[in-house]
């Protein structure tokens, strides 16, 4: 007999006329609301910010189709494409996070941690340096990198099943070897693939447009469904390997799926905004924190990804200025805060 659940992490159970039932915890569908509640608030803001600033009333009628002419262009054409690419970058990131930091069983598995993103940054890199490639092709260079590394790293894990820490540790190998890499490439460059170089690597918004909301959409429409319909295998391998095949799960086909669908998250998110740093480290934790509940949280972990994104380039608008700080350094300096807290805290908790 199972033991009854907490306060804390209680769920409920909807059972269907068709004899299906679904678990239901009531307090992380609370928290997916108010993510989805901030990400939503976060973007109309955001559009409003600018040359040409607009209130969150004028906003919501432009984008209801009541604008004027230059609103309409200025929200339809300018605006919106740089606020869903954020918002679909944070979920694609957010999600990518939870599933390695489930896998790995350890808060440090975050792909821009353990090598991933680097790999995405180094395809994307080369492809400008060595065959000045055009947006597209970096694009596409981003996500091959990040798939090459994701096999790479994915392989010399393996022993017999891949365990938390020897990914994390091989991970964090790849990503000094490719940091490496990415140096020696940007000394190869001349000064205009260099200053191309530089501005892609900081990881930014500017200029997004319709051409990368689109491919960003299909992937994310295909990928995110799949994570989520495999959230509780991973639940159950967070127990343990023994423990999950004990209930039926095919632990190592569930890894290779959803490691091999977290790594193209990965490279494309990086593909259309740059390599965005700590957002999938501190998504999926904080997503946690709020959801009190076990198993990687994906659903609330996209819905953190996406809010905490759009609500950082709103800050670096509003307080910098358009175009002056792109969103990566935000991030990046906060999140880097935000994972000497973590080591701290694990330190002290004597898990590392």
């Amino acid at each position: 007999m199972s033991a009854p659940s907490s306060p804390r992490t209680a769920s409920r159970v909807i059972r269907t006329r068709g004899g299906l039932s679904l678990r239901v915890a009531p307090r992380a569908v609370l928290v997916v609301a108010a993510l989805l509640a901030v990400a939503a608030a976060a973007a109309v803001a955001l559009i409003g910010t600018g040359d040409y600033p607009m209130s969150p009333a004028d906003v919501l009628t432009t984008l209801t189709g009541g604008g004027t002419p230059a609103q309409e262009f200025i929200v339809q054409d300018l605006r919106l494409p740089r606020v869903l690419v954020g918002l679909l970058v944070g979920a694609a990131l957010g999600t990518a996070g939870a599933v390695f930091q489930s896998v790995s069983r350890n808060p440090l598995g975050s792909p821009d941690v353990i090598g991933f993103g680097q790999g995405s940054a180094v395809g994307a890199l080369a492809v400008i340096v060595l065959f000045h490639g055009s947006p597209s092709a970096v694009a596409a260079g981003a996500v091959a990198g990040g798939l090459v590394t994701g096999a790479a790293v994915y392989l010399l894990a393996w022993k017999k099943g891949v365990h938390g820490y020897r990914l994390v540790l091989v991970g964090i190998g790849a990503a000094a070897v490719l940091t490496g890499v990415r140096d020696y490439l940007m000394t190869r460059a001349d000064l205009n693939d260099a200053t191309r170089a530089m501005v892609w690597m900081v990881g930014s918004l500017n200029g997004r447009d319709w051409g990368q909301v689109w491919p960003l959409l299909v992937v994310c429409a295909l990928l995110l469904p799949v994570l989520l319909g495999q959230g509780r295998a991973l639940r159950m391998m967070e127990m343990g390997e023994d423990a999950a095949c004990a209930l039926g799960i095919r632990t190592e086909r569930v890894r290779v799926v959803v490691m091999g669908a977290a790594v193209l998250l990965t490279g494309v998110a990086t593909a259309a905004a740059g390599p965005i740093g700590f957002i999938a480290l501190a998504a999926p934790q904080l997503a946690k924190r709020l959801t009190r509940a076990p198993g990687p949280n994906l659903a609330a972990s996209a819905c953190m990804g996406a809010a905490l994104l759009i609500t950082a380039d709103w800050a670096s608008q509003r307080f910098f200025g358009a175009g002056q700080l792109p969103v990566g350094a935000v991030t990046g300096m906060v999140g880097g805060c935000y994972l000497l807290w973590l080591l701290f805290t694990e330190r002290k908790a004597g898990r590392i």
